[in-house]
């Protein structure tokens, strides 16, 4: 580790101050749009339970691909800076949520429901180079018109893992919608000795909404090369906020970080149980903090980044926090 660590220094610092990678007009800003995938399991802890399964593909346009009324619209955002450059985006997504144990018909009453949410989102950013402001609706379903139980199955066939035994215990169907505001600031705290870089990015936000509705603050560390180029990598929500659009300046970056952040829960549906209609639901923790560490780096138009994520127990009767993975493939073109 050492060695890998030494010898991307040694190449990051031959590298550093090459010219810019990112094709960029006469303006300043940057051309390019941005693919992202996530995907995120809890196969690494070696459980299947809790927030077991994630999956999420985004698209963010270029600075310069933004309409000229949306941009005008965000200038009037009293939370956005006129300042920053403006980027929108959509994205897809499905996540899954099962009990610790999935081979019992009917599940534990004392534990998490099962439960999926399949979405769909639009997204605006503002990025003034030290501080990004981020505003996104989502869109979904709750239930088994999220497909959820049919992912799972498949996946579990796949690879030859037990099929969960309780998915006709499942959420009802339920339209969702969520509000989502969050604000990080950059480089509050940077020092660069020896060619490294070092920030302390703190984060504020919330979310409005029937199917979550909370407040978070946090902040995230970095160490390594090339830290503008991007806010941290961005897990699925509700998560430690980072940002799928990145412009590197070398052709290699590289980071490590670590973080924590915090939330106030006033509505977690899949823990709450379905907003009008009878349905299995446990008592809520309404303080819930995450614990979030890995990897990240950038190779030409490529940024590729492992996040573990430590939870707290989400509710009274949960008998462990909970841990999973998430990898990030971001693409430019």
């Amino acid at each position: 580790m050492k060695s890998w660590v030494y010898s991307a220094c040694l190449i990051s610092a031959c590298l550093n101050g090459s010219a810019a990678l990112a094709d960029t007009p006469d303006n300043g800003a940057d051309d390019a749009g941005i693919w992202t995938l996530n995907w995120e399991n809890d196969i690494i802890s070696g459980d299947d339970d809790n927030y077991t399964n994630g999956i999420r593909i985004s698209w963010f346009s270029s600075e310069t691909g933004v309409p000229h009324w949306l941009e005008d619209t965000a200038n009037y955002l009293p939370f956005f800076s006129a300042k920053g450059e403006k980027r929108y985006g959509f994205d897809i997504g499905q996540s899954m949520f099962t009990p610790r144990n999935i081979s019992i018909d009917p599940p534990d009453p004392k534990d998490r429901p099962y439960a999926g949410w399949t979405y769909a989102s639009v997204g605006l950013a503002a990025d003034t180079g030290n501080r990004l402001d981020r505003l996104q609706l989502q869109l979904g379903i709750v239930g088994p018109a999220s497909l959820a139980d049919g992912t799972q199955d498949f996946v579990h066939d796949l690879i030859d893992s037990p099929d969960p035994q309780g998915w006709d215990h499942q959420l009802k169907n339920e339209p969702g919608i969520v509000l989502t505001y969050q604000r990080k600031w950059r480089h509050l705290f940077e020092f660069s000795p020896f060619g490294f870089a070092f920030d302390a990015s703190p984060h504020i936000g919330g979310a409005v909404g029937n199917v979550f509705t909370h407040a978070a603050a946090g902040t995230t560390f970095r160490f390594g090369y090339d830290l503008p180029a991007d806010y941290g990598p961005s897990p699925i929500q509700p998560a430690l906020p980072g940002s799928d659009f990145f412009e590197p300046h070398d052709l290699l970056g590289w980071y490590l970080f670590a973080g924590f952040e915090g939330r106030a829960v006033a509505r977690n549906l899949f823990l709450d149980g379905n907003t009008f209609t009878d349905s299995p639901s446990v008592d809520k923790e309404h303080w819930v903090g995450d614990l979030h560490f890995g990897v990240a780096a950038t190779w030409g138009d490529y940024r590729l980044a492992y996040t573990h994520i430590l939870r707290t127990r989400e509710f009274k009767t949960q008998e462990q926090s909970d841990s999973y993975g998430s990898i990030t493939l971001s693409v430019r073109f």
